[in-house]
């Protein structure tokens, strides 16, 4: 009876052992994840910060030459 006794708690044990680890393997993919969704916030909101500069740069350059024009005129 001991022994049935034990080798259920020792199949509990390791059971309990694989269920951890498997939780800990999540929890390292989900880090992972998180850091590469951080990665990719930043190099959107670098991409972003891009092009509103051309938009901005692109606007003055119009409005130069929008002003060139009507100066000829």
């Amino acid at each position: 009876m001991i022994k049935a006794e034990r080798d259920d708690w020792t199949k509990t044990y390791h059971k309990i052992l694989k269920d951890l680890e498997v939780m800990i393997d999540i929890q390292r993919q989900i880090k992972k994840m998180l850091k590469i969704v951080a990665e990719t916030n930043t190099t959107m909101t670098e991409i972003e910060d891009s092009i509103l500069t051309a938009s901005v740069n692109n606007q003055t350059v119009n409005a130069t030459n929008i002003t060139g024009v009507s100066e000829d005129l």
